[in-house]
C-alpha cells in the first residue's frame, strides 16, 4: 500500500535560498555582503548588493550553476521537520521552479543535507493563471502541497491541502486577497508539521 504524499516546495521551505544567494554573490565578486533587512522576502531587498545590469548581472547570473543548487543550506528546523512528517508515514516529495537541468542537483542538496526525500521535481517557471506546480501535484495527488509563493497555489486541485508559509514579511507577495487561495498559514515548515500531526488541517480544511 502506497504512503500518502504531501509536495514541498525547496526555496523559502526547505531551502534557504537567501544565505545561497549571499554566497553566490561571495563567489562572484569575492567578498560576502552585509545583511540591511533580515524582514525582507527578497534577497536583493535583504542583502547590502546593487541592482546589476549587463556584463555584471551575466557574471553574477553564472554562478547560480550545478555548485549553487546542490549546496543551498537548510532552513532552520526543516530536517527536523521533514522526518518527523516521514516518520509518521508521509512520502515526500520536492516540487520546485526550478530548471530541469539543476533537477538532480537540487535533489543531492536534499539528501546531503539529511533531508528524507527521493524526488525532486523540476517544474520550471511560467506566468499564466495557473501555477506551473499545479500540472505536478495533478500527477502526484498530494494530501498537501506547502509553498512559500502565494502565486504558486493557484490552479491547486481543492481536495490539495494548500499550506502557505508566510515567512518574511517586507515585500512579500503573500498578501491581499488571493490569501484565500492557501488552506492554511504557517510561519515556517515545522509549523505545519506540527498542526498538519496534531490533525488541526485536515479535519478543518475548508470547501474551495
Amino acid at each position: 500500500m502506497s504512503r500518502p504524499l504531501i509536495a514541498l516546495d525547496a526555496d523559502g521551505v526547505l531551502l534557504d535560498f537567501h544565505l545561497g544567494y549571499a554566497d553566490a554573490w561571495r563567489r562572484a565578486f569575492g567578498a560576502v555582503p552585509t545583511e540591511r533587512d533580515r524582514l525582507a522576502y527578497w534577497p536583493i531587498d535583504r542583502w547590502q548588493v546593487e541592482r546589476l545590469e549587463g556584463a555584471p548581472l551575466s557574471h553574477f547570473a553564472a554562478h547560480f550553476d550545478e555548485h549553487f543548487w546542490s549546496t543551498v543550506p537548510a532552513m532552520a528546523g526543516a530536517v527536523d521537520a521533514c522526518v518527523r512528517l516521514a516518520d509518521a508515514g508521509y512520502e515526500l516529495v520536492c516540487v520546485s521552479a526550478l530548471d530541469l537541468r539543476f533537477e538532480a542537483a537540487r535533489l543531492r542538496n536534499l539528501r546531503d543535507l539529511g533531508f528524507p526525500i527521493e524526488r525532486v521535481l523540476a517544474t520550471g517557471n511560467a506566468s499564466g493563471e495557473r501555477s506551473p506546480k499545479a500540472v505536478a501535484l495533478d500527477a502526484l495527488r498530494p494530501v498537501a502541497f506547502v509553498d512559500d509563493y502565494l502565486p504558486y497555489l493557484r490552479g491547486i486541485r481543492s481536495d490539495v491541502h494548500a499550506a502557505l508559509v508566510l515567512r518574511a514579511p517586507n515585500g512579500s507577495p503573500n498578501t491581499g486577497a488571493k490569501l484565500s487561495l492557501a488552506h492554511s498559514v504557517h510561519d515556517d515548515l515545522a509549523g505545519f508539521a506540527s498542526s498538519w500531526l496534531a490533525g488541526g488541517l485536515e479535519a478543518a480544511r475548508p470547501a474551495r
